[in-house]
C-alpha cells in the first residue's frame, strides 16, 4: 500500500518500481490486444462489450472502496 512512503532506497528504489510497473502495464496492454484480437472474444465484446465494461468498472470501483475501508467495513 504505501510502497513509496517506506520505501528507504531511495531514488534507485523509485526507477525499480517505476520501470516493473511500466514493463506490465505493456504486459496487460499486449493481453489484451492478444485476446481482443480472437474472433469469438472481439464478436463478444462487439455485443456485449457496452454491457459489460460499466460492470466491470462499477465492480473495480467498489472494490477498491471496500478494501480502503471507505465504508468502515
Amino acid at each position: 500500500r504505501q510502497v513509496f512512503a517506506t520505501s528507504a532506497g531511495g531514488l534507485g528504489d523509485v526507477a525499480v518500481y517505476a520501470a516493473v510497473f511500466l514493463v506490465l502495464i505493456a504486459v496487460w496492454c499486449l493481453a489484451g490486444r492478444f485476446f481482443a484480437t480472437r474472433p469469438f472474444v472481439a464478436r463478444a465484446l462487439s455485443r456485449w462489450g457496452h454491457i459489460l465494461l460499466p460492470v466491470v468498472l462499477i465492480a473495480l470501483g467498489v472494490l477498491i472502496l471496500v478494501e480502503g475501508g471507505a465504508f468502515g467495513l
